[in-house]
């Protein structure tokens, strides 16, 4: 017999079974870590064979400095966050490896203008700033206290590019002595820590208070004027610096962060509609992003005119020539897309060359990547973590939404960066942040809290019955349940008898549950993003076992007071020496033998 089997015949059969602790899972993360390293290196080996039909000279440094780079983002996570999803990194990894192989082929079309080196040396700095977050930061509430210090660093980072020139038509670059910087990427993270601060705070008055308009409320201008105004301060900046890509990424986490918060689908609409409004407003009116608007109608119009094929029309092209499986590796015609290719073109290169069996990989990591952190924010129970995951979350599938559009001829083009693949120091460098945050957020909702140390969400008396357990770490059926109820009610605050003095109990169960407890019922989280079906099926299965022990130990209970009042109606008028109470009804005498049964002329 096993040691668990001598456990449960060992515990009473109204105890709950022990629930299971989460695994850390470092061991599967280092794991694909080795994956995702050897990957990149093969497809940095394919590369140089295909193009000079030899391994690649630096194929060995490549390898030895992306591995040792994975391997001390594996080791900050393993020691300070144990419980940190385990597929982030790896996937993170793998997208930068991917994009360092991308820019290291596209290198070989321009011999004067090698960008992998620099590219390696900002991953080193992104992964540097990434085992900083992840050591330092503790806890991720500690961000909540600096919202307004954090709106107040986004503004004037993004206002910072106004006083130098232009490049490319935009004012989004900070240029000083050969070293340039894009503050646009960092104060998207800054800005999204406000928003969702903010919303935590007034979420309640922005559901539930103000004028209704149809089924929209609109909240009062006390409520929704401060976060407006960062809001419209922030566009105005990006509009005057002609960044349309970054303008409509602060209003798209605008708009997610709101409908999250409030579970109002009004604001989905509202949100489109004004993006149209504002887009159509400054495409007519903006000569530079007029152009791009004009080559995104007519994409073949050079063609037409007899100047060539232009940017989006070669992007165009290399979509088609890669067909189902791509030309291979370093066998396209990247070159034809002109100086974009290692930037806002560089998904084409990867569409060519790995066809759309690639692109489908591709899109499925970033899918990976920002469901695990709306998984993240699930597990959560205050708020402002939850809409933090999901404001993190939703920065690179709206990048992705975004730049894929463009090179695709969806969407008018923006100048935006694809995360980790395209070159862009800051790019790569604010990723890496993100994913030190959600990894950081993910920890916290994946950790146990042990019995005694947190609060429950639900009552003793929800569970059904009462607990009957001793001890300091006895847990009784009721509380159990009770803590399974309330997670989901979110009302008061479970105690369990077991427990010192009365001193709160939060269950594993309550904890994997108690982010649904940090929204209302008709939260996004909770609609959409509930747990999948067998999770479901589990908690209800164990909510039925543990009701169905707490009612049979009721009715044992029962059964057990009523055999004791009989024997102590039974007892008691021959120890005190008395006859019974008259008006009482005798009580019936058990059936016995034939001679014990009434005589047939006892009734005359």
């Amino acid at each position: 017999m096993t040691a668990l089997a001598r456990a449960t015949a060992a515990r009473p059969a109204d105890t709950p079974p022990p629930l299971p602790l989460l695994p850390k899972r470092r061991g599967i993360e280092l794991a694909l870590l080795v994956g995702a390293v050897l990957i990149s290196v093969c497809g940095y080996v394919v590369v140089g064979l295909a193009r000079g039909h030899a391994l690649p000279g630096g194929a060995v440094r490549y390898g030895a400095g992306l591995g040792a780079l994975a391997l001390l983002a594996h080791l900050a996570v393993r020691f300070r966050a144990p419980y940190a999803d385990p597929l982030l990194l790896p996937t993170a990894v793998l997208l930068n490896g991917l994009g360092l192989v991308l820019i290291f082929r596209l290198d070989l079309e321009t011999p004067a203008d090698h960008a992998a080196p620099t590219q390696l040396m900002w991953s080193t700095v992104g992964v540097g700033l990434f085992i900083t977050v992840v050591v330092l930061l503790r806890d991720h509430r500690v961000l909540q206290r600096y919202a307004y210090v954090c709106a107040a660093l986004a503004l004037l980072l993004m206002a910072a590019p106004i006083l130098f020139p232009a490049i490319n038509g935009a004012k989004i670059w900070i240029r000083i002595a050969g070293f340039s910087i894009q503050p646009g990427e960092f104060a998207k993270v800054l800005i999204t820590v406000f928003f969702a601060a903010y919303l935590a705070a007034n979420r309640s008055a922005l559901a539930h208070t103000g004028r209704r308009m149809g089924r929209l409320r609109l909240p009062t201008g006390r409520v929704l004027g401060p976060i407006v105004a960062i809001w419209l301060i922030s566009v105005a900046v990006l509009v005057l610096e002609r960044d349309l890509g970054t303008s409509l990424l602060f209003f798209g986490i605008f708009v997610v962060l709101l409908y999250v918060a409030t579970g109002r689908t009004g604001w989905i609409a509202v949100g489109l509609i004004l993006a149209g409004v504002g887009a159509a407003a400054v495409g007519t009116l903006e000569p530079h992003v007029h152009s791009r608007v004009e080559d995104w109608q007519h994409p073949f119009a050079g063609i037409t005119a007899g100047r060539g094929p232009g940017q989006l029309a070669q992007s165009l092209f290399a979509f088609a020539a890669g067909g189902m499986l791509g030309t291979g590796l370093g066998q396209g015609h990247s070159s034809l897309i002109g100086f974009a290719m290692k930037s806002d073109f560089i998904l084409a290169t990867f569409g060519e060359e790995l066809g759309l069996a690639g692109l489908t990989a591709l899109f499925l990591l970033y899918a990976l990547l920002v469901a695990r952190g709306y998984r993240a924010a699930l597990g959560l129970r205050d708020p402002f973590g939850s809409l933090l995951a999901v404001g993190l979350a939703a920065l690179p599938a709206l990048q992705v939404f975004v730049i894929a559009g463009g090179v695709t001829g969806l969407i008018p083009l923006t100048g935006m960066a694809m995360p980790f693949l395209a070159q862009g120091g800051s790019s790569v460098v604010t990723n890496w942040i993100i994913i030190a945050l959600l990894l950081r957020i993910s920890d916290r909702a994946r950790t146990p809290r042990p019995e005694g140390s947190g609060s429950g969400s639900g009552t003793t008396g929800s569970g059904g019955g009462t607990g009957n357990g001793s001890g300091a770490g006895s847990r009784s059926t009721a509380s159990v349940v009770g803590r399974r109820m309330g997670s989901r009610t979110g009302a008061g605050t479970v105690t369990s008898p077991g427990s010192p003095s009365g001193s709160p109990a939060t269950s594993h169960v309550a904890h994997e549950t108690g982010g649904e407890a940090g929204f209302g019922a008709g939260s996004w989280v909770v609609g959409f993003l509930k747990p999948t079906r067998s999770q479901g099926q589990t908690r209800s299965q164990g909510q039925t076992r543990y009701r169905a022990q707490t009612q049979s130990q009721a009715q044992r209970q029962a059964r057990g007071r009523t055999q004791s009042q009989k024997q102590s109606q039974a007892e008691r008028p021959q120890a005190q020496g008395r006859p019974q109470a008259q008006g009482r009804p005798p009580e019936a005498p058990p059936p016995g033998t034939a001679d014990d049964a009434p005589s047939p002329e006892a009734g005359r």
